[in-house]
C-alpha cells in the first residue's frame, strides 16, 4: 500500500493544477485595472468602444455626471473656439467617486482628431488609430483616480483652421474598487463647441441668452430663447474651473424662455461661470454672486 502512495499524490497535485488553471481562465480572477489610464479608444466616440469594453454593466447618459468645462486664457468658460488659441480642459465627476478614471478625445464632423492635446499634472496623453486615423485622448493617471483630485485637467490646442463643430467625447468610470470587472457604472457623454463663424441663427440664440441674479430673493434669473422643447440643466463652475453645483431644470418651450432658480445658501459671494443646456445646445455667462 505504502507503494501507491507517491503515484496517487502525484495525480491529486495534477487534479488540483488543473483546477486551478480551469478557475483562473473562467472568469474568477480579478479583473485586470485600467488603474493608471486605459490604452486609447475606449472614449466611446465614432468607430471605438467605451470602458464597459472591460468593466461589465451598460453605459448611461452622462449628461449630468461628465462636467466638462474649457476655459480660455482669462479663466473663463467657452463655447465656441477659436482656430489655433489654446484652452484649458477641465473633466470633474459631479459625484467625486472614490475610485475613478476617465478618457475624453475630440473630433470634427469627420470623426478625425481636432486640435491636440497636451497633458496637465493630473493627466496624461495616449494614443490610438482608428480607421487609419490617428487619435490622441486624455485619461487619468494612477496618482488621479481617486476622490482626492476633484477635476482632470489638460490643454488644447484648438485646430489650426477652422473646422466647424467640434465635439468632446467623455467615457468615466463610477468604479467601487472591489478588484472585479462588476458593479462599475459608466457614464458617456459629447460635448459640442463651435466656431467663431457660427450661422446667424446660432449667434442670435447666443445673444438671447441672459443671466441675472436677484439678491432679494436668492435667484439667478435666466432668460433665452430656443428652437425647440428640450429638457434644461446648468453648471456653475467657479474661476478655478472647479464644479460647485449642478442642477436638472424644467423642459425649455419654443420662443422665449425664463427660468428661476433658487441658489445654495453654502455658495460664497464671488464670480462664476453658468453653463446652461437647452438639450444639446450650451450657453455660458458670467455671473457675481453677493448675497
Amino acid at each position: 500500500m505504502k507503494k501507491l502512495l507517491l503515484p496517487i499524490s502525484i495525480v491529486a497535485i495534477t487534479f488540483g493544477l488543473l483546477s486551478f488553471r480551469n478557475i483562473a481562465t473562467s472568469g474568477f480572477q480579478a479583473a485586470p485595472t485600467d488603474s493608471n489610464g486605459p490604452s486609447g479608444g475606449k472614449s466611446g466616440a465614432p468607430g471605438e468602444q467605451n470602458c464597459t469594453s472591460c468593466h461589465s454593466g451598460t453605459a448611461q447618459n452622462g449628461n449630468l455626471e461628465n462636467l466638462l468645462v474649457i476655459n480660455d486664457n482669462l479663466g473663463f468658460g467657452i463655447t465656441q473656439y477659436t482656430p489655433g488659441a489654446t484652452y484649458t480642459v477641465n473633466l470633474t465627476m459631479a459625484s467625486n467617486p472614490a475610485k475613478k478614471g476617465f478618457q475624453v478625445t475630440a473630433l470634427n464632423a469627420a470623426n478625425s482628431m481636432a486640435g491636440n492635446f497636451i497633458a496637465g499634472g493630473n493627466t496624461q496623453i495616449k494614443t490610438a488609430t482608428i480607421s487609419g486615423d490617428q487619435r490622441k485622448y486624455a485619461t487619468h493617471k494612477g496618482t488621479s483616480n481617486t476622490s482626492a483630485t476633484q477635476t482632470w485637467n489638460w490643454t488644447w490646442e484648438a485646430p489650426q483652421t477652422e473646422q466647424g463643430p467640434i465635439t468632446f467625447y467623455v467615457a468615466s468610470n463610477k468604479a467601487n474598487n472591489n478588484g472585479n470587472d462588476n458593479g462599475d457604472v459608466i457614464y458617456l457623454s459629447q460635448h459640442v463647441f463651435g466656431n467663431d463663424d457660427a450661422s446667424i441663427d446660432e449667434m442670435n440664440l447666443q445673444n438671447s441668452f441672459k443671466v441675472g441674479f436677484a439678491p432679494d430673493k436668492e435667484e439667478i434669473v435666466i432668460s433665452f430663447v430656443s428652437l425647440s422643447v428640450a429638457p434644461t440643466s446648468l453648471n456653475l463652475v467657479d474661476l478655478q474651473g472647479r464644479s460647485v453645483w449642478t442642477k436638472k431644470m424644467d423642459n425649455a418651450t419654443l420662443g422665449n424662455n425664463k427660468q428661476f432658480l433658487t441658489i445654495p445658501q453654502h455658495l460664497p459671494n464671488g464670480t462664476y461661470v453658468v453653463h446652461f443646456f437647452v438639450g444639446n445646445t450650451s450657453y455660458a455667462a458670467q455671473l457675481v454672486l453677493q448675497h
